[in-house]
C-alpha cells in the first residue's frame, strides 16, 4: 500500500513538514513568549536564585499574615475584656471619691463640734480659778471682800490671755477718736478736755478675732460743750 504523500520523502532526503503541525508549535512559542513577558514584568529574581524562592517567600509571608489576622470572635472578647476592665476601673474610682466625700463630710462636722475644743480647755482654768475665788468669799464672810476683788481681776486676766491665744483681742476705744468700723457710739457728752469725737468711756468692749471683727464697742463721744465753736471733725452718729 502506499505512503500518504505527506510522509513521502522529498528529494533531498528530508521529511515534509505537516502545515498543521507548524501552525501548532507556532502558536506554542507565542504563547510560551507572552508567559515569559508576564514573569519578567514582577520583581527581578536576584542573580543565582530560582524564581521559585520569592514564590514561597511571598507565600509564607501572606500565610503569616492571615495567621495574625484575628477573627471576628477573638476581636469582641479582646473588646468585652477591655470594657470589663475599665468599668472596674470607674468602680474603684467612684468608690474612692465617696469615700473621700464622706471623709470630708466627717471632718467638716468635727470641725464645726469640736473646732473650739482648745479654747474651752485653756478657759477652764479661768473657770477653776473663778470657782476657787466664790468659794473662798464664801468662807471668809462679807469682810474679805478684797480677796474676792483680787480673785476677780485673776480670772479676767487668765480670760483675756485664753482668747489673746486664739486671736481674739480688745478693740482699743478709750481715749481713740471715733472709727464707725469698730465703735459703735451710745451717747454724746460735752468734754472740752478732749478733741471732739473722742471716746471717753465704753459701756460694753468690742472683740476682734484676727482681723474679723466680732463685737464693736460701745462707746460714749465727746462733743464740744455747748457755746464752744468745735474744731473737730463730724459728729459720731447714734
Amino acid at each position: 500500500m502506499p505512503k500518504p504523500q505527506d510522509e513521502a520523502e522529498e528529494g533531498d532526503g528530508k521529511l515534509a513538514t505537516d502545515p498543521e503541525i507548524e501552525a501548532a508549535m507556532r502558536e506554542a512559542e507565542e504563547a510560551l513568549d507572552a508567559a515569559s513577558a508576564e514573569a519578567s514584568a514582577g520583581e527581578p529574581t536576584p542573580a543565582g536564585e530560582p524564581a521559585e524562592a520569592d514564590t514561597e517567600s511571598d507565600l509564607e509571608a501572606a500565610t503569616a499574615s492571615a495567621a495574625s489576622k484575628k477573627s471576628p470572635t477573638e476581636e469582641v472578647e479582646e473588646l468585652s475584656a477591655e470594657l470589663i476592665e475599665t468599668k472596674d476601673q470607674l468602680l474603684r474610682l467612684q468608690a474612692d471619691f465617696d469615700n473621700f466625700r464622706k471623709r470630708a463630710l466627717k471632718e467638716r462636722q468635727e470641725a464645726l463640734q469640736y473646732g473650739h475644743q482648745n479654747l474651752v480647755k485653756d478657759l477652764l482654768s479661768a473657770v477653776d480659778n473663778l470657782e476657787r475665788a466664790v468659794d473662798h468669799a464664801g468662807q471668809s464672810g462679807d469682810g474679805d471682800l478684797e480677796n474676792l476683788l483680787q480673785g476677780v481681776e485673776l480670772v479676767q486676766r487668765e480670760l483675756l490671755a485664753a482668747l489673746g491665744n486664739h486671736g481674739v483681742v480688745q478693740v482699743e476705744a478709750r481715749g481713740k477718736p471715733f472709727d464707725p468700723s469698730i465703735h459703735e457710739a451710745m451717747a454724746q457728752a460735752p468734754d472740752d478736755t478732749v478733741p471732739p469725737n473722742t471716746v471717753i468711756d465704753v459701756f460694753q468692749q468690742g472683740y476682734v478675732l484676727r482681723d474679723r471683727l466680732i463685737r464693736p464697742a460701745r462707746v460714749v463721744v465727746a462733743k464740744a460743750p455747748e457755746g464752744t465753736e468745735s474744731d473737730g471733725g463730724e459728729e459720731a452718729g447714734g
